[in-house]
């Protein structure tokens, strides 16, 4: 289905709303563990969609052994099981640094 410029312009300015929200978020999993706070995001511009957070001042607790001297890592966002005055996120973090210790 092709757009006309109107709702071109309508989906862009939908998207850039749509970063502008999440930019700055504290991230938890979904047990309520904090995992980071978003700093930006990737998207796919053929399909006008995020598919990625990135996240920054991560959990030292759980990334430490992960991230070194990297600013911070890229969460896919189909973890992403709601936004709202924070992300929720699967708790597959967590589980890794679970079956590592394990």
């Amino acid at each position: 289905m092709l757009m006309g410029g109107d709702a071109v312009d309508r989906r862009m300015e939908s998207i850039r709303q749509e970063i502008t929200n999440l930019v700055g978020r504290e991230v938890y999993s979904n047990n309520g563990v904090f995992i980071g706070e978003v700093e930006d995001l990737r998207l796919d511009i053929d399909s006008n969609a995020v598919t990625g957070l990135a996240l920054h001042r991560l959990n030292e607790d759980l990334f430490k052994d992960y991230v070194g001297d990297s600013r911070g890592i890229m969460v896919p966002y189909r973890w992403v099981r709601a936004v709202g005055d924070v992300v929720l996120v699967n708790d597959i973090i967590e589980r890794v640094k679970q079956d590592e210790e394990e």
